[in-house]
């Protein structure tokens, strides 16, 4: 009997944490969705101008001091190595660190990044990246009227965003590191596979729970248009 049950939990168990990720990555899609329908949302022509897109929803934070923060999600890049193919197969990502940007008191905030250069996705896919010190890192610009032409956007490496209590817009998330999950990787897809594969080198499909994000994005931000 407790052979039967280390086998069941053996079985079950893989099968637990690749649902988890796939909620994981559906949530993701939901976010964009929802931030893209909103009247004051990422400008299209900061969006046009991202090479990557990193999602994190409900992110949890306390403030603890500086804040601390602890949070996963997924990032998708266009396809290619010009970055100017179709938005692809996601890889797993996690935030964590303290920043001062981050003082909310205890609560789920979601945060949307923007990679604005070949060079910081590389980055982030590599290695674990401090935000503001590894790679420049600035609140990003809202409202449709917003442009990518100001000095900020054209500047920062990365963009970010937070929406806390149906609130949107910019926030500062320097302090903090981002880094490439690859256990989740692991998780998601069922065999071990690093983030750079995943976008670099299309090493798996897109799984069924990114179909939606990825249209959205599709949809919103078809064509990079950056000038970096």
């Amino acid at each position: 009997m407790l052979l039967g049950l280390t086998l069941a939990l053996a079985l079950v168990s893989p099968a637990f944490a690749q649902d988890k990720e796939a909620d994981r990555v559906t949530n993701s899609g939901k976010v964009m969705k929802e931030i893209l329908d909103t009247p004051d949302d990422i400008p299209r022509s900061v969006l046009d101008s991202a090479y990557c897109v990193v999602i994190l929803p409900s992110v949890f934070k306390i403030s603890l001091g500086l804040g601390s923060s602890f949070g996963r999600g997924v990032m998708t890049c266009r396809g290619g190595k010009a970055f100017h193919g179709p938005w692809g197969a996601p890889t797993m990502m996690a935030l964590e660190g303290a920043s001062a940007g981050l003082q909310f008191g205890a609560q789920a905030t979601d945060f949307v990044l923007l990679l604005m250069s070949s060079d910081s996705a590389s980055s982030v896919l590599s290695s674990k990246v401090k935000l503001g010190g590894n790679a420049t890192v600035a609140a990003g610009p809202v409202g449709r009227t917003a442009s990518a032409e100001t000095d900020v956007t054209m500047r920062a490496e990365i963009l970010s965003y937070s929406r806390s209590r149906g609130i949107f817009a910019g926030i500062s998330l320097a302090g903090s590191t981002l880094r490439a999950d690859n256990g989740a990787n692991k998780n998601l897809y069922g065999k071990q596979v690093s983030a750079k594969a995943v976008v670099f080198h299309h090493a798996e499909p897109v799984p069924d729970c990114a179909k939606d994000l990825l249209a959205t994005l599709q949809s919103a931000s078809p064509v990079l248009k950056s000038k970096h």
